[in-house]
C-alpha cells in the first residue's frame, strides 16, 4: 500500500464504522455477549489506543532519539517480522488472536461519543502517516510498540495499522449482528 491508497483506506473505514454503528445507543454501542468477547465500542477503542501508541516511536524516530535494537538491523528478520504481524491482523482470519495487555480496550463503559472520537483520531493518523514520507522513503525500520523485539519497516507497520483496522471492523460487525440476533423475540 501507498500513502494515497492508506488514506483512501482510512477514509472508507472510518466511514464504514459510522455508517454501520451511528444509530447505535451507548447501551448498544458497549453490549457484548460474554466478557472475553470485545463490544462495538471496545473495538473502535481498541484502534485508538493501538494507533496512538505509534507517536511516541514516530516522533523519537524523527528526533534522531530512537534507539532501534540490533535485530533490526537484521533485514531477513524484519520482513519476517513485517509480513508475519500484516497476515495476523488480516481481516479473513481463522482464529482469535489475544492482544498485548498495552493495546487492551478500556473494559469500563464507553462514551457514547467514542465514534465521534474515533473520526477525530483517524484524521490525526492520516496527517501523521502523511507526513512520514520522508522516513518511508528511507525505509526507516521501527519495533512494536509491544515489543521491542518485533521489528519491521515504517512501511509495514503502516500497512497493519490500515489492515488492523478493517480487522476489528469485522469483528464490530459480527458483535452487532450476535446482539441483534440475540435481542430478536
Amino acid at each position: 500500500m501507498e500513502k494515497q491508497s492508506w488514506a483512501n483506506q482510512i477514509d472508507s473505514v472510518t466511514n464504514s464504522f459510522h455508517e454501520s454503528f451511528q444509530n447505535l445507543s451507548e447501551e448498544e454501542l458497549n453490549w457484548k455477549p460474554d466478557a472475553k468477547t470485545w463490544s462495538v465500542a471496545q473495538n473502535i477503542h481498541h484502534l485508538i489506543v493501538i494507533n496512538q501508541t505509534y507517536y511516541p516511536l514516530i516522533k523519537q524516530v524523527r528526533e534522531g532519539q530512537y534507539q532501534l535494537p540490533w535485530i533490526g538491523k537484521l533485514g531477513f528478520m524484519v520482513n519476517l517480522f513485517g509480513s508475519m504481524i500484516l497476515k495476523s491482523v488480516s481481516p479473513d482470519r481463522k482464529k482469535k488472536m489475544k492482544t498485548f495487555p498495552l493495546w487492551e480496550p478500556s473494559h469500563s463503559k464507553i462514551g457514547g461519543d467514542i465514534l465521534t472520537k474515533f473520526k477525530t483520531h483517524q484524521l490525526e493518523l492520516k496527517v501523521m502517516m502523511e507526513s512520514s514520507s520522508d522516513l518511508l522513503a528511507k525505509g526507516t525500520v521501527i519495533s512494536s510498540p509491544a515489543n521491542k523485539n518485533i521489528v519491521y519497516t515504517l512501511q509495514a507497520a503502516f500497512n497493519i495499522i490500515v489492515t488492523h483496522e478493517w480487522r476489528d471492523f469485522q469483528q464490530a460487525i459480527e458483535v452487532n449482528e450476535l446482539r441483534i440476533k440475540t435481542m430478536k423475540p
